[in-house]
């Protein structure tokens, strides 16, 4: 039987596709060997309506500010995972993939991109960070895919929109700003130690730590010479496990969910730092 060939005008809008989003990701840095998270080779660019297609995203205002003491966090386990349900590759979800992870023996409850979501706009909707005093964002998914998220980035709002710029990023490994060549979004090498200021103090979260603190009380004595970095776990179960981290701290009696405690800091940081 003769192979079908295909028509013309398909292959110059896959090859368009393929293009507008960042021409320059020739040069980009790669993770591991091939694609993070073990993906196919002809996982990349394939089955295109499964991203929500657009230009770049915008940026948002901030004062920079670097001669003040700054913060960073990091979003450890984030549920970032890519599967190729029926003929697209999406961000599995417990919502719309029940079926889907259960015929993969897997719980549905561990699949809950929503949180990593959340934990990004309340960070980057934080006055701290439109003082200009947040420095950067990693966030680390539970397969071990590193990325940064700039401070000046405006993240969808929905989450539908939020998945797709996810999975346009684990495949394409960054995202640019709408109309520019700023990276800002970026899949990045592992360990995020490498990034982290040599004088910064690393406090991590876990309702289970023995140690029970007031925000407001335990930042107060902090000098502003140091840079502040807080890891948070951005998962629906279970504790972080780093070995990089100065102090496991619980900010509450009670279990709280990621953006949660994220907006806690934010408001004690904000007291400490005078920003309204």
């Amino acid at each position: 039987m003769v192979r079908p060939y295909t028509m013309k005008g398909h292959k110059r809008r896959k090859k368009s596709e393929e293009d507008k989003y960042d021409r320059e990701d020739e040069g980009h840095e790669q993770v591991d060997e091939e694609h993070p998270d073990g993906y196919d080779e002809d996982y990349q660019g394939q089955e295109e309506e499964a991203v929500h297609e657009m230009e770049g995203i915008p940026i948002g205002l901030s004062d920079r500010n670097l001669k003040k003491p700054g913060v960073i966090f990091v979003l450890e386990k984030a549920s970032l995972e890519v599967a190729k349900v029926g003929k697209s590759y999406q961000i599995l979800n417990s919502d719309d993939h029940t079926n889907f992870l259960k015929k993969n023996n897997k719980n549905p409850g561990d699949y809950r991109p929503d949180i990593v979501h959340q934990a990004l706009l309340s960070i980057l909707d934080s006055p701290l960070t439109k003082a200009g005093r947040l420095r950067a964002v990693y966030v680390k998914t539970e397969k071990g895919v590193l990325f940064e998220v700039k401070p000046h980035v405006r993240l969808p709002r929905t989450y539908k929109r939020f998945s797709g710029i996810m999975l346009q990023l684990l495949q394409k490994l960054s995202i640019t700003a709408a109309g520019k060549h700023e990276k800002l979004l970026r899949v990045i090498k592992s360990p995020v130690t490498q990034y982290l200021p040599v004088n910064s103090r690393k406090i991590g979260f876990s309702y289970s730590s023995d140690k029970l603190v007031k925000m407001r009380n335990h930042v107060a004595p902090i000098g502003d010479d140091v840079d502040l970095v807080f890891v948070v776990g951005a998962m629906a179960h279970g504790k972080i496990d780093t070995d990089y981290t100065d102090d496991f701290i619980a900010i509450s009696g009670y279990p709280m969910s990621a953006a949660r405690c994220i907006a806690r800091i934010c408001e004690a940081l904000e007291d400490k730092w005078d920003i309204s």
